[in-house]
């Protein structure tokens, strides 16, 4: 082979090398575009968390929404923004009162029931919400005090 040959062949090849490299890099800068969009969604994200608790615990104060559904909501909302939160004791009213009514039917799976099984089912959750009603809102009032902490208050 002539030099002039494996000359023209290193030209290639280092043009090749070049060509991925800048593409390599092209790459990682997508990389890193992606995943700092994807830590704005999830701060956003937590941040309606934490603003929707807030309206949902101040709607149980305010005595604004039934207890079933705002403790349900809490609850959820709670473990959305950190799993162990709803396990806090000063939180626990709302996981408690969900696991005495979470057998109860909703949505479309209340409007399957006869009259006679919504109204037994209505009598459970009303004395659940009954017996809960002081802690659930105690617990919404807990909520609201946290929150007023700051929102980077996790733990």
């Amino acid at each position: 082979m002539s030099s002039t040959g494996a000359l023209i062949l290193f030209v290639m090849a280092l043009a090749v090398v070049i060509g991925l490299c800048l593409y390599a890099w092209r790459l990682r800068k997508e990389v890193g575009r992606r995943e700092a969009y994807r830590r704005d969604e999830d701060s956003r994200a937590l941040q309606n968390s934490l603003e929707n608790l807030d309206y949902v615990a101040s709607a149980l104060v305010q005595q604004q929404v039934d207890i079933t559904e705002g403790a349900w909501r809490c609850k959820v909302l709670l473990e959305i923004v950190d799993s162990s939160l709803a396990e806090r004791p000063a939180f626990q009213a709302f996981s408690e009162h969900f696991n005495r009514t979470r057998h109860l039917n909703t949505h479309s799976a209340r409007q399957q029931l006869t009259a006679r099984e919504r109204m037994q089912e209505d009598k459970e959750r009303l004395a659940a919400e009954d017996d809960m009603r002081e802690a659930v809102v105690a617990a919404a009032k807990a909520v609201l005090e946290w929150r007023a902490k700051g929102a980077d208050v996790l733990h």
